[in-house]
């Protein structure tokens, strides 16, 4: 045994304490992890202490009678200790991650928030008018960058015929019938709605309702009688048929859903139409994928657009032509070919209109199918002469360009039936452009607290209406600019008239176009 003084040691790790009188170990003491530097009993004998070489290896020992109970005080309070701080890292890493999830929510809450209030308003001087060449008007300040909340849109707008209620949750697209009578829209509340045009002037608004069972439709075209119509399904992603028939009791219209078509596309559909002819259907897809089908639902034909992806195509008026606009910048014109028998023969590229400089959003033709309007990504929008003889080699040509300020996620675009305007949406605005000037006629500032889903012409021109998403309204306007359009091109007409018969006949028209403007009380 090792001694200093009268207190003996170990440089080992454990601590062996002998009966200094017999030589008979009494008990060994362990725990120190480190060499033991030293060890020395209390004054009245009942602690012996030992210390290591780290701070934390000073150990108290507790001598009780016979050292038959000796144990490490030490290892006790460190226990003590150690629960304490178990205790405090739980407590504190609890209340983190409580506080992270405050914030986080919080945070989450606050970018929505942020998000919802940074949607620019579209305001006057925020579009340019005129053409493309700076024969410019007014308001050709660049866009504001300044941000707002929702507009809390009034229900009554100088300009509105009507407001359309009764959808509970988005609605997605409208159409009028080509016979003016009915108003189409979808909705994700898995009701598709018909609305009675003879109404409008009326406070209350009559329509028929169907009910889209397990889905909700997305697109709608509806027959020339309106006795029937098409619609896109988001969850089924294919073409169910209705019917709109009588009630057994006479009293009123149902509509049913008869037939589902067969699943064709890979990705969403976008947009489906009936010809006039009622020879064909036509669906496209958002990815490059447009087929058309007969009335019973089986494909005639599968068209790749190789447009990278599709952002919209439809059927002219006339029946004749599908077009199609995507990524790139042209939009294809496609004729669909059937013999004098009825027999369907091919699908054919016609005609390409090529002038944008980036993806066009969005097209739609006149009603005699000569004309046409596209609005592009490139900031300009354009009218197209396509009554042209494409089979002998002619291209359509371009007639005018018109430009616009700001950046808007999606637009729509809709030349009016008589060719006067064009209404093109922006965010939550509507501006209404001349398509001989340029110029912007009108602007509808505003007026849906959400972006616009959905533009539509009347066949008439006289009113045209707009759906506005999340808001759950369509609003239905007047076409005041349009008209006036019409009267400043008579006039000039009547100026260059030389007959009696023509002049009477133009004087006609110009009476009756004011007409109107004085009972639209504008």
């Amino acid at each position: 045994m090792l001694t200093n003084g009268r207190n003996g040691y170990s440089s080992l790790n454990t601590d062996n304490y002998y009966d200094e009188i017999q030589g008979v170990l009494a008990a060994t003491l362990d725990g120190s992890k480190t060499n033991i530097d030293g060890i020395e009993f209390s004054s009245n004998g009942k602690y012996l202490v030992s210390s290591a070489r780290v701070l934390r290896a000073l150990r108290s020992y507790k001598v009780s009678g016979d050292f038959a109970d000796v144990y490490n005080m030490a290892d006790e309070e460190s226990l003590g200790i150690i629960q304490f701080l178990i205790i405090l890292l739980v407590t504190l890493v609890f209340g983190g991650v409580l506080i992270a999830i405050v914030l986080f929510v919080g945070g989450k809450k606050q970018r929505k928030d942020s998000s919802n209030d940074s949607r620019p308003e579209t305001k006057v001087e925020d579009l340019k008018t005129g053409n493309e060449n700076g024969d410019d008007a007014k308001g050709s300040k660049k866009p504001s960058t300044k941000n707002s909340k929702r507009v809390n849109v009034a229900s009554e707008h100088p300009k509105q015929l009507c407001i359309l209620k009764g959808h509970t949750s988005d609605v997605l697209y409208i159409e009028f019938t080509s016979n003016g009578k009915l108003l189409g829209s979808t909705s994700s509340d898995r009701t598709i709605r018909l609305w009675s045009v003879k109404d409008f002037n009326e406070r209350d608004h009559k329509y028929i309702r169907g009910n889209v069972e397990w889905d909700h439709a997305t697109k709608i075209n509806l027959t020339q009688d309106a006795r029937a119509f098409i619609s896109a399904l988001a969850n089924g992603n294919t073409i169910r048929v209705f019917k709109v028939q009588k009630k057994h009791d006479g009293a009123g219209n149902t509509v049913t859903g008869e037939l589902d078509f067969p699943q064709q596309h890979k990705a969403d559909i976008i947009n489906v139409g009936v010809s006039a002819s009622g020879k064909f259907i036509m669906s496209c897809s958002n990815d490059t994928t447009i087929v058309i089908w007969n009335l019973k639902g089986e494909v005639l034909e599968t068209l790749n657009t190789n447009q990278v992806n599709n952002s919209f195509a439809c059927i002219s008026p006339c029946g004749r032509f599908v077009a199609s606009a995507g990524f790139t910048s042209d939009v294809k014109l496609y004729e669909v070919e059937f013999s004098k028998s009825g027999e369907f023969k091919q699908v054919s590229r016609a005609m390409d209109l090529k002038g944008h400089s980036a993806g066009v959003y969005h097209f739609s033709f006149s009603s005699d199918c000569t004309r046409m309007a596209t609005v592009s990504k490139d900031g300009t929008w354009k009218i197209w002469n396509i009554d042209v003889e494409y089979k002998k080699g002619q291209d359509p040509s371009l007639l005018m360009t018109g430009v616009y300020s700001g950046h808007h996620n999606n637009m729509f675009i809709g030349i009016s039936p008589d060719g006067y305007v064009v209404a093109i949406t922006m965010g939550r605005s509507i501006g209404v452009f001349n398509t001989t000037t340029g110029e912007l006629e009108e602007l509808l500032e505003n007026v849906h607290s959400d972006d616009i889903s959905s533009l539509t012409w009347h066949p008439s021109s006289h009113f045209f209406a707009s759906a506005g998403g999340a808001d759950k309204h369509i609003r239905v306007w007047h076409n005041t600019a349009g008209i006036k359009a019409q009267i400043r091109d008579l006039e000039d007409q009547l100026k260059k008239a030389k007959t009696e018969s023509l002049k009477t006949r133009l004087e006609h028209r110009i009476l009756e176009a004011r007409s109107t403007l004085e009972k639209i009380s504008l």
